[in-house]
């Protein structure tokens, strides 16, 4: 018996890579198929995803798919407070501080090359992949749950894409996963970096299965003492099974998206991002503290954020998740480079003032000839005239 992240006793192989940032194992089950298990290991950045972190993680889910003898995938984290609370956000302001202005920030292109690299392949992955995402999962975080087969909440999971804080959008695939949300929800959720409780994420599809956090090692022993097949689909069937079993039976706090989904619709509407701007700076006046919190987020958030959000809902409906992840590259980039992403996080993480200083300051100074440079790579001869 062996002791791996979190305290569960399992049935191990004995192959055991720890890391600084990531725990890798393999551990054996049963019938002698083994179950990879990638642990996320920072809890003093709340286990913020890092490009070190990146590039162990997406060479392990390689070796694993290529491997007969793994037959599914755990990817969970380290404590008790959080999955993965976003990405390495003072490593990429520092890409962007020590760049002369307009030119591209290289360590946050590769950050975001290899991230969308990752995400992608958990979206594609072959084989059953659990995501425990428990506590804080917010930005890049979200990226990686989100493509799992098997997404698990606990009662104590508390998600968010608040990029319009920091002056950014939802990437890691938001443009994507958003989009396909019930009704409007997933633009309101982009506009305003609402919090969503367990129940949130389980109705916009974001999360699969409720499971009490307390389950975990009981789960997890569940798995390595059962037989697998060497049948993707009905590994996958059998992982639903026991998660199933598993469910929290705890009373859950109610899903604030559901609850208020019809004025959600009405206020997002059919029109422009002005019409809505109107109508989501109302609600800022509204009796409950959810909406006026999401509302305020949006009327304090970068103008630049927002129109973008609102330029990739109306663009992405019919791309794949491949072309999805290639588009928000090029923003990205193009945030990094001139964006409000580095003035955001100087506000948010580096001086924490809470006063950033957004350039466009408005809405209304928010040009479509400045969204549509966004969308569009920088190209080495820009200059020729």
């Amino acid at each position: 018996m062996s002791k791996l992240p979190g305290g569960e006793d399992h049935v191990s192989s004995g192959l055991a890579e720890t890391q600084a940032c990531v725990l890798l194992a393999e551990v054996d089950t049963a019938c002698g198929r083994r179950f990879g298990r990638a642990t996320l290991n920072s809890t003093a950045t709340l286990n913020a995803l890092t490009l070190d972190m990146i590039n162990l993680l997406g060479p392990a889910l390689d070796r694993w798919a290529r491997d007969p003898r793994i037959v599914g995938i755990v990817l969970d984290a380290v404590g008790d407070k959080a999955f993965c609370a976003g990405g390495d956000l003072q490593r990429l302001y520092a890409s962007m501080n020590n760049t002369k202005k307009g030119e591209i920030p290289l360590d946050a292109a590769q950050f975001f090359e290899h991230e969308y690299r990752l995400d992608y392949q958990i979206h594609t992955y072959p084989k059953p992949v659990l995501c425990w995402g428990h506590g804080i999962v917010m930005g890049g975080g979200i990226g990686l749950l989100a493509g799992a087969s098997h997404r698990v909440a606990t009662p104590q999971t508390r998600l968010a894409m608040p990029e319009i804080s920091l002056g950014l959008y939802p990437d890691v695939g938001g443009s994507w996963f958003l989009r396909r949300a019930p009704g409007k929800s997933g633009l309101f959720l982009a506009l305003t970096g609402a919090s969503m409780n367990a129940l949130d994420a389980r109705f916009v599809g974001l999360v699969d299965f409720v499971v009490g956090h307390d389950q975990k090692s009981t789960l997890l022993a569940s798995i390595a003492g059962s037989h697998w097949l060497d049948d993707p689909e009905a590994n996958s069937a059998q992982l639903s099974h026991f998660l199933g079993q598993h469910a929290s039976k705890a009373e859950l706090k109610e899903s604030q998206i559901r609850k208020h989904y019809d004025l959600i619709d009405e206020t997002i509407g059919h029109d422009s991002l002005a019409d809505i701007a109107h109508r989501l700076e109302a609600l800022t006046q509204h009796d409950d503290r959810w909406l006026s919190q999401a509302a305020t987020t949006f009327v304090k958030g970068s103008p630049t954020s927002a129109a973008l959000s609102f330029a990739l809902w109306r663009r992405v409906l019919h791309l794949s998740m491949a072309d999805v992840l290639r588009l928000e590259y090029h923003v990205s980039v193009a945030c990094a480079r001139f964006g409000d992403f580095a003035e955001g996080i100087r506000a948010l993480i580096i001086d924490k003032d809470r006063e950033p200083r957004w350039h466009p300051a408005s809405l209304a100074e928010v040009s479509q000839a400045h969204i549509q440079s966004f969308m569009q790579p920088p190209h080495p001869l820009a200059d020729l005239v």
